[in-house]
């Protein structure tokens, strides 16, 4: 059994996430505690009671999913499961790196927070939206953005017939209408707040790059698979510059599930407050049968462990 974690982004998000784990794990608990601690962000109380409209603050939607994440991977790490490879949806890449030490705990925690104020406060101002445009090839999606007048452009390449667009409100609902007529399935509006992934970004880009530049990077040869391209981080590449380019180019995750399985995993097991990327797993309808788990709640959380516990026992 080789297992990947799959980390996500931003849209994750739901009032309430969190909770359990902290209530019944010393590990979430030291978590919460110590990103409160470092961040003076008051965490528990936005992620488990909200309201929606401050969790979905870009600022904190950042820092909560993350810190759920790394409360999860604590307790699953308590119980000797661990990763051979990682992925994440954009935010969750730095989630990724954060657990395969790339960044140490307090400078990766610093600077996702920094990454959250810096797209909350120097995304442009407009009227923003981001799609999903499914059951269509991507390259009919992006041929859908291109007979708009508006800004709209393809950011996410999710899975085979998942592509998420993001641009100008109006322009993004002209897509999404030409793609339903081109076939697409269903159009779903996300829920995030800004052109992420785009040219529009080239301020955040410039900001995040300095921030980078700021703190230790571990460089070694890692198990995380970068977005940007579907490969895995290695000790020679220019970490700053790849995550300053990641936020303004697209997501190509469906690349990075490809590179995972290519490598062996056998076991994908996402790791977020609501079950999304096991859907991703499902549809690249890849040739070797494969597992897919998803840990969204501590019921499933304590039932992954024992499956995983149990198969490790079997091999």
């Amino acid at each position: 059994m080789k297992i990947g974690f799959l980390l996500p982004g931003q849209g994750a998000q739901v009032v309430g996430m969190g909770k359990e784990l902290y209530e019944n794990y010393e590990e979430a608990r030291e978590v919460y505690d110590k990103v409160e601690k470092i961040t003076g962000i008051d965490i528990k109380r936005i992620s488990f009671e909200g309201p929606e409209e401050e969790l979905n603050q870009t600022q904190n939607t950042q820092v909560s999913v993350l810190t759920e994440c790394l409360a999860v991977l604590s307790i699953l790490k308590k119980n000797d499961i661990q990763a051979e490879m990682l992925a994440g949806l954009s935010l969750g890449e730095y989630i990724a790196l954060i657990e395969d030490g790339i960044f140490d705990f307090e400078d990766g925690i610093k600077l996702v927070q920094k990454r959250g104020e810096i797209m909350q406060n120097l995304t442009p101002q407009g009227n923003w939206k981001m799609a999903a445009i499914l059951g269509l090839e991507a390259e009919k999606a992006q041929e859908a953005c291109k007979q708009v007048e508006g800004f709209v452009v393809p950011t996410n390449f999710n899975t085979i017939g998942q592509t998420v667009i993001s641009g100008e409100e109006e322009a993004v609902n002209q897509a999404g209408e030409i793609a339903k007529a081109w076939g697409a399935k269903k159009v779903s509006v996300l829920n995030t707040a800004g052109p992420f992934h785009t040219e529009k970004l080239s301020e955040c880009s410039k900001a995040l790059k300095e921030e980078l530049s700021k703190i230790k990077i571990n460089c070694k040869d890692s198990k995380v698979v970068r977005n940007i391209d579907g490969k895995l981080y290695r000790q020679t590449d220019d970490i700053v510059q790849t995550l300053a380019d990641h936020i303004m180019n697209p997501v190509r995750f469906s690349e990075d599930l490809l590179t995972m399985y290519d490598s062996g995993i056998d076991t994908f097991v996402e790791i977020l407050p609501r079950k999304t990327i096991t859907g991703f797993v499902k549809r690249m309808n890849f040739e070797r049968p494969v597992q897919i788990k998803s840990i969204n709640n501590m019921e499933t959380l304590e039932q992954v462990i024992s499956e995983l516990k149990e198969e490790k026992v079997n091999e």
